[in-house]
Order: C-alpha cells, then structure tokens, then sequence
C-alpha cells in the first residue's frame, strides 16, 4: 500500500454538486482533491448523469441552453482554474472512524481533514441494450429535464408508482398523449395520484405489458412491448419514452459508515450538508431523492464547501 498524499478537504464524486463544492473550496484556498470517478463506471462517472444528457436548457445563465457534457467541463475548468485537483480513479474504500479521514484508490491511500460526498444517484433503467445509445435521443429519466422537447408527441412512460404518474402527469403539459406502461394491471402508486392520473384525458395505460425494445437507430421511433399474461409482442408508435422505476444512489461505499435511510440515501442534518459524522460532508443527489435537478444539486454543493469550510475553521480556532 502506498500514502499518496494528505488534503484539507476531498470530494468523492464530480458531478454538479461536487464540481460546485470544488469551485467554492477552492476558492477558499482549501486546494480541494477531486476524485471523480471514472468513465467506464454508469454508476460512478465523471461528472455524473450530465454527461448522459444531450441539451440542458433549465440551468440558469445558459438562455440558448447548453450540452450537458460541456457544461460540466466548464466547471471542471472553473474548479480547476482556482486550484482543484482531479484524480479520474474510483474510490473503493473509505475509513472515517478517526480523523485524518482516509480514503483509498485500490492499493492507493489518501488522507483528508474533511470529506464531501457527492457519488450521485442512478435513474434504474429497463436493462435493454438500445437504452445507452438513444438516452437524450428521445429516452429520459427526467421529465422536469425533458418534458419541454416532447411538444404534441405521443410519448410513453414506463413505471406504476408514484414517480411514474408524477412523469406522466408532468408530461402532458407538453405531449398530445402519454401512454403509462406497467408491467401489472394495477399501480402501486399512492391513492391520490391514481385517481389524478385516471382522470386526465391526456393518458392512456397499458396494462400487463413490458417494453422489451426500444425502436430507432438515432433517435426513438417507437417501443416493441410485450404482453406479460399471453406473450403477445405489439408496437407502439411513440417518439418519446421516459423510464420511471426508480432511482439508487450511489452509496454502497458507505454502507456501515455513515447514516442512511432505508432507500440508500445519505441522511444529512436539516438545512445543511451535515453526515452524522463531524467533518464529512454530502450534497446532491446522493442525499436529496425529491428534487434531483441540475441546480438544487449545484446549490447543496455550495452548502457543503462552506459547511466544510466553517467547520475546518472551528477546528483550528
């Protein structure tokens, strides 16, 4: 094993939550490590979900909108112009039972005053093949993201619970038709937002089925869906499909390490970045499974620099 070097601060993770704590901790003179993951991982990527994403058109600044993967290259760039560091590796374990903090890249051990977590969260996909190749070319798992590109489309939703109908309902603002495919003939979302959902003309449900192609070579031209009761294989002649089963955050690193709820979400003090443990930090969507947008992600990015920050200060006063 080998001690690589020691930080004031290190975040695990570089997607906008951690690119913005890198810019702010930088800024602060604390000389921030970023290990950002890296690009082989779905789960641990540079940059995050982002760089899955084609045009990003509700960050703020950005009014002719902008391509995901280059707005976070632009806050790379940002970070690393006030003196950020990036290591493209993956963490893969973590000690925090005592201060330095240590942090290892297989045989590799990095050491820290404090600790920003920000590893994100994963949308859960169908697991078809067709998905890594038409996500942001008419796939998504974000229609807050999306909804906007799909105006008097007939799109489909695939999912039965709450964040489902949430999509789905969202997404009739913009499309001409939303057809919910679920897997069941009966949902498992909450009361209320089936009875919303049923009585919005706008959507239709297919019942019993499963998608088991996505149709299109650049772009989706349709779904090939599969009756679940007979075997029955139909198409549906959709431009649009948003996948909505769920997310998992990227926390099995800190399993038995730090407080999480039973989702797998990291728990943090209200109104801040706080873990249960003094001096390790998480922002983004590793802790927040209600908004899981671009800027709420940036902005609790924020909050964990000066978090970090602040109480660096108080250990040295």
């Amino acid at each position: 094993m080998t001690v690589a070097s020691h930080h004031h601060v290190l975040i695990v993770g570089s997607g906008p939550a951690g690119l913005t704590a890198a810019i702010y901790a930088a800024r602060a003179s604390l000389a921030p490590l970023v290990i950002e993951g890296e690009p082989s991982s779905t789960s641990d990527q540079p940059g995050g979900q982002l760089m899955l994403t084609t045009e990003v058109e509700n960050f703020p600044g950005f009014p002719e909108g902008i391509m995901g993967p280059e707005l976070m290259m632009r806050c790379r760039e940002q970070a690393m112009r006030f003196g950020a560091q990036f290591l493209t590796e993956k963490v893969t374990k973590v000690d925090f039972s005592q201060r330095p903090f240590r942090v290892w890249v297989r045989e590799t051990q990095y050491t820290a005053d404090s600790i920003i977590v920000s590893t994100g969260a994963q949308s859960l996909m169908l697991g078809l093949e067709e998905e890594k190749r038409l996500i942001g070319h008419g796939l998504s798992t974000c229609a807050t993201c999306d909804g906007f590109f799909f105006r008097n489309q007939h799109i489909a939703v695939v999912g039965g619970g709450d964040s489902a109908l949430e999509e789905a309902q969202f997404l009739t603002k913009f499309a001409s038709k939303v057809t919910l495919i679920h897997r069941r003939d009966t949902l498992r979302a909450s009361k209320i937002m089936q009875d919303r959902a049923i009585a919005n003309e706008k959507i239709e449900f297919l019942w019993n089925a499963q998608v088991t192609k996505v149709l299109g070579q650049e772009k989706v031209e349709g779904v090939e869906v599969t009756d679940t009761v007979n075997g029955a294989v139909s198409t549906l002649p959709v431009t649009g499909i948003f996948v909505a089963i769920g997310h998992r955050p990227n926390t099995d690193l800190f399993k038995g390490v730090l407080d999480m709820a039973d989702s797998g979400y990291l728990t943090t003090q209200p109104g801040s970045t706080y873990t249960n443990i003094p001096g390790v930090f998480a922002c983004g969507d590793v802790q927040d499974h209600t908004y899981r947008q671009a800027i709420t992600a940036a902005g609790s990015g924020c909050m964990a620099a000066i978090d970090c920050e602040r109480w660096l200060e108080a250990q040295h006063a």
